[in-house]
């Protein structure tokens, strides 16, 4: 990656989601060294600092079952137009979460400056969920439907109105959690997944390898890497809400930061669901920031 102004932007929240903790994340990863990693690469960096989420007790929407719905809004739309700030001034945005819900917020900041953005998504589940699927009610499980167009008028129209992202051009990678009515979304959209079983059967170059070309192949005018640690296993990354095992290790993810990096493609990121209340001695910040590293262009020699 060349030399990049990097805007970090910090979104401590948890409301997304039903376990406390995960927004104190934003914290951990900066403890674990994000700012002087990325320094030390020779990028300029920017700490924005966190958005401001209010403190509230947990809440039902219980006229539409989706849990903590006004105050995810309210936290998008202060990270939406954080994001476009920083894509209007030329900046990379790299959020830091928070819950995966915050994705909902980074795509749509993203939309005007991409007329053909690309998504990747590393994470053990799928998060195609709407609130007539969702067996829990957490937005965290929504995001991607979200912003292909799918779920509470509030979230889709969230920032600008309709979808963020088309449906071809999303590559998830590393699930191995899918409801069932996930599973049906996906068959009916045809989006491209890569579970576990790929990567098992044909390793992680050659999954990134066809997944780089399958994005390149959309001629895409960028591509968002929104990276959930729950997508490594969780002997690597034992700090966050929803575990699976049976991940990706710790070095197949270094690898493929390393090529996207070679890719040249990745335009924002976020790295979302650490969670310190449930950590190891911030071990899931600490390896946060390492795939950070490889991300932005860190060598061996």
């Amino acid at each position: 990656m060349e030399k990049a102004t990097i805007s970090i932007i910090g979104v401590p929240l948890d409301l997304g989601q039903s376990r406390r903790g995960v927004d104190m994340g934003p914290s951990a990863i900066r403890y674990a060294g994000a700012v002087a990693r990325l320094e030390a690469i020779g990028h300029n960096v920017i700490d924005e600092g966190d958005i401001l989420v209010d403190a509230v007790e947990r809440i039902e929407s219980s006229d539409v079952g989706l849990k903590n719905l006004n105050e995810v809004i309210k936290a998008n739309i202060k990270l939406a137009e954080q994001v476009e700030a920083a894509v209007t001034e030329g900046k990379f945005p790299l959020v830091l979460g928070g819950d995966h819900s915050i994705a909902i917020g980074t795509l749509a900041g993203l939309k005007k400056g991409y007329s053909n953005l690309g998504v990747i998504w590393y994470d053990a589940h799928t998060d195609m969920n709407t609130a007539e699927t969702s067996p829990s009610g957490n937005i965290h499980g929504m995001p991607l439907a979200v912003c292909i167009g799918l779920g509470h008028d509030s979230l889709v129209n969230l920032h600008s109105e309709g979808p963020k992202v088309k449906t071809e051009n999303i590559v998830i990678i590393g699930a191995r959690s899918v409801d069932p009515g996930e599973r049906a979304l996906i068959e009916e959209k045809g989006i491209k997944v890569y579970t576990m079983h790929e990567i098992d059967r044909y390793g992680m170059s050659y999954v990134m390898e066809d997944a780089i070309a399958y994005l390149q192949a959309r001629e895409v005018d960028g591509v968002h890497l929104s990276l959930d640690l729950d997508g490594l296993d969780p002997l690597y990354t034992p700090g966050v809400g929803t575990p699976v095992p049976g991940g990706i290790s710790y070095r197949e993810s270094h690898l493929a930061m390393e090529m996207l990096e070679d890719s040249g493609m990745i335009t924002s990121a976020e790295f979302v669901e650490v969670n310190p209340i449930l950590d190891e001695k911030n071990k899931t910040a600490d390896v946060a920031v390492g795939l950070m590293g490889s991300l932005f262009g860190e060598k061996l020699i």
